[in-house]
């Protein structure tokens, strides 16, 4: 064999390293989930993250050695975003194969009642027939960059107070960031204190622009443009819709 081709051969996995690397930190992937709803100043990543600025900043540093993340300076802030579509897959692809083979996320996905398939295509159906109200309780700004037709945005941190907006009569539908995100959980907690009736979507908008298996086996809503009460059946990637 070529001992420059050998060469090559294993410089491959080296690269392949730098993004194994990049990803080897649970700060870091809590990054690139919050980037998957929409770009974030690293102002707005640490407080939702939890994580001091300062530690924020450096972690983003590391994606974007990578190629994971990119950044722009919007005035006297610096937003982060996802390098591509890609890296939203990749996250995607990741937590799927730790839930085939952790099993320690057994038990997180029945604390936090993550959704078998069936069970999400019985809820896709009644969002598709028009059954329930759908509720985001995402901040704004993630429902603004991208939501689900159909969804109301009413951020969970203001939900008790806004009640009011909701109709008792139809089953109330929430969703947020996707399987491990528990916003929907708590949501469901207070609409049912209120007496509603509600269960949660464990899907969020880019689970379902991504997710193959999801596009192929379920079938979700997609808001008429002319009729806000009429909802037709579309492929689960058509189910996510980005707000100009």
């Amino acid at each position: 064999m070529d001992p420059a081709l050998r060469v090559a051969a294993l410089a491959h996995y080296e690269e392949l390293a730098r993004l194994g690397k990049a990803v080897a930190s649970p700060v870091r992937l809590q990054l690139i989930d919050l980037l998957r709803q929409g770009p974030r100043s690293v102002e707005v990543l640490a407080a939702q993250s939890g994580v001091s600025t300062a530690n924020v900043s450096q972690h983003l540093q590391q994606l974007r050695a990578a190629h994971l993340v990119a950044n722009e300076k919007q005035g006297q802030r610096i937003v982060y975003r996802l390098a591509s579509q890609d890296v939203s897959r990749f996250f995607m692809c990741l937590r799927q194969l730790g839930e085939s083979l952790l099993p320690e996320l057994d038990r997180l996905r029945d604390a936090l009642q993550v959704s078998t398939e069936p069970e999400r295509a019985v809820l896709l159906q009644r969002i598709e027939d028009g059954e329930v109200t759908l509720l985001d309780v995402r901040p704004a700004e993630e429902w603004e960059a991208e939501h689900l037709p159909g969804a109301i945005n009413i951020p969970l941190d203001e939900l008790s107070g806004r009640l009011g907006e909701l109709e008792h009569a139809t089953d109330v539908v929430a969703y947020c960031r996707g399987p491990y995100c528990p916003m929907a959980l708590t949501a469901v907690d207070v609409l049912r204190g209120a007496g509603f009736r509600a269960e949660h979507l464990d899907l969020g908008p880019p689970d379902l622009a991504h997710n193959d298996d999801a596009t192929s086996a379920l079938m979700a809503a997609n808001v008429d443009a002319t009729s806000a009460d009429r909802v037709t059946a579309t492929p689960a990637r058509r189910l996510v819709r980005s707000t100009p």
